[in-house]
């Protein structure tokens, strides 16, 4: 009797998983044709109905580092890997932190990477996206999103401004507290010599609104460190750079002859060595090789003909209208004529 009963019910697990396997399999083929959008909405109302179904998704996407993985940019070039994971420490666990350096020169290439162990750490970080470190805003993102984060929205040529004529005691932080003013900053930075790490003179604020930005902008020079600034849109800076470096140089105009130093009829040589104006020696452009065209080819020459043999002829060489003969005088003797 109870072999009976386990074999009953045995029976009744194996039809019940072939039921569920045929099960599944008609519902991914019901899946199969539907695009991503429409998954993501689908799975997305499934899990606010169903909290198992929110905690499978949950699972799932914390075991991927798509969700835990951070890029930072922006950093300092005295920044380190420790420097770094110290910072971003306080939203919980880190499992891997590294700042990326120049295989060549082994210096910082201004950006690092944070992986989270857990997906809410990483959310925990994104909510606050600008951090100042060393001195600098850094600024992260999903690394999956590259440079393609919130940072780049259509405004952002907007928001960013160009910070002109910085003395060189400004720092980082003193010209983000300068400029905090205006509204809150995303992120910002004085531009420093990658070798020498001083500051080159100009700086970059990003602003979280466009209103911010026109504030700032309201007023363009501004007196900060003993020194008047400029502050304009980066991008309308990025374009007159382009442009200027984008001009043909000047062709320096050659100097009169009197004031270059050569003599002129009547006046004295004016000054002496080398003129003004030529420098010495000059260089002479190559002529490319196919500057003129070949010279035309002549024409073939006529055939030749075969030469035709006449008969010879011989010739008397005679006076004109004289005789041959000497003529004979009287008594026997030649006759000579007169000379003409």
């Amino acid at each position: 009797m109870e072999d009976l009963k386990k074999r009953k019910m045995d029976e009744a697990i194996i039809n019940g998983s072939a039921e569920t396997s045929t099960a599944q399999d008609y519902l991914r083929s019901l899946l199969d044709p539907l695009n991503k959008p429409q998954l993501v909405d689908l799975l997305s109302r499934l899990g606010s109905q169903y909290p198992s179904i929110a905690e499978e998704i949950k699972s799932l996407a914390s075991a991927d580092p798509v969700h835990r993985k951070l890029f930072v940019r922006g950093l300092a070039w005295n920044t380190t890997s420790e420097t770094l994971c110290a910072e971003f420490r306080m939203h919980g666990e880190i499992e891997e932190g590294s700042v990326i350096y120049d295989k060549a020169t082994g210096k910082s290439r201004g950006y690092g990477f944070i992986t989270y162990k857990h997906m809410e750490s990483a959310q925990s970080a994104l909510g606050a996206p600008s951090k100042l470190i060393d001195g600098r805003m850094a600024v992260c993102n999903l690394a999956c999103e590259g440079l393609t984060g919130a940072t780049t929205t259509p405004d952002l040529t907007q928001r960013k401004l160009y910070i002109g004529g910085l003395s060189p005691e400004i720092s980082s932080e003193m010209l983000l507290h300068f400029f905090g003013r205006y509204g809150e900053i995303e992120e910002g930075s004085v531009a420093y010599n990658k070798d020498t790490n001083e500051s080159r003179g100009f700086g970059f604020v990003t602003y979280k609104t466009v209103e911010a930005a026109k504030k700032a902008i309201d007023d363009p020079h501004k007196l900060f460190g003993g020194r008047t600034i400029t502050v304009k849109l980066a991008d309308t800076h990025k374009g007159k750079t382009v442009q200027m470096q984008s001009q043909v140089p000047m062709v320096p105009v050659p100097v009169p002859m009197a004031a270059a130093g050569y003599a002129q009829p009547g006046k004295a040589p004016v000054g002496s060595g080398t003129p003004v104006g030529y420098p010495y020696p000059q260089t002479v452009a190559s002529y490319p090789a196919s500057s003129y065209p070949n010279p035309p080819v002549a024409p073939a020459p006529y055939p030749t003909q075969s030469q035709v043999s006449y008969a010879p002829v011989s010739a008397k060489k005679e006076l004109l209208g004289l005789s041959s003969t000497p003529p004979v005088g009287m008594g026997g003797y030649p006759y000579y004529y007169p000379k003409q």
